[in-house]
């Protein structure tokens, strides 16, 4: 338990010092929200709703500042939904006229995001 405070105390440390240097970091809780409409697609496919594209034009807009850290937060999202369909996924921005720049894939590189 202790050791969690200090990691939660740490990680919060972290993100103020990003924000003081003036990069805008990905907040993970919100990316997700705004694609939670879209969970019947990614992992059944067919049509991706307005509500869905909605979001991923949101999110689009919330990763302008951090592709990266919107990467790794995809990526984490992917890796613990194993009903997530990887073709689905690699469709969703393109279903819905949107280029995020970020893929939603298990096995993406991060770093390799700019």
């Amino acid at each position: 338990m202790k050791g969690g405070v200090v990691i939660a105390l740490m990680a919060m440390l972290a993100m103020v010092l990003v924000v003081e240097q003036g990069e805008a970091a990905f907040n993970c809780e919100q990316g997700l929200s705004y694609l939670s409409p879209c969970l019947s697609y990614l992992t059944n496919g067919g049509k991706p709703s307005a509500y869905c594209c909605n979001g991923v034009r949101n999110l689009n807009e919330s990763a302008a500042g951090d592709r990266r850290g919107a990467c790794e937060c995809l990526k984490a999202a992917a890796q613990g939904n194993p009903a997530l369909r990887e073709d689905f996924a690699a469709k969703l921005p393109n279903a819905c006229g949107v280029h995020v720049g970020v893929p939603i894939s298990r096995n993406v590189d991060c770093r390799k995001v700019s």
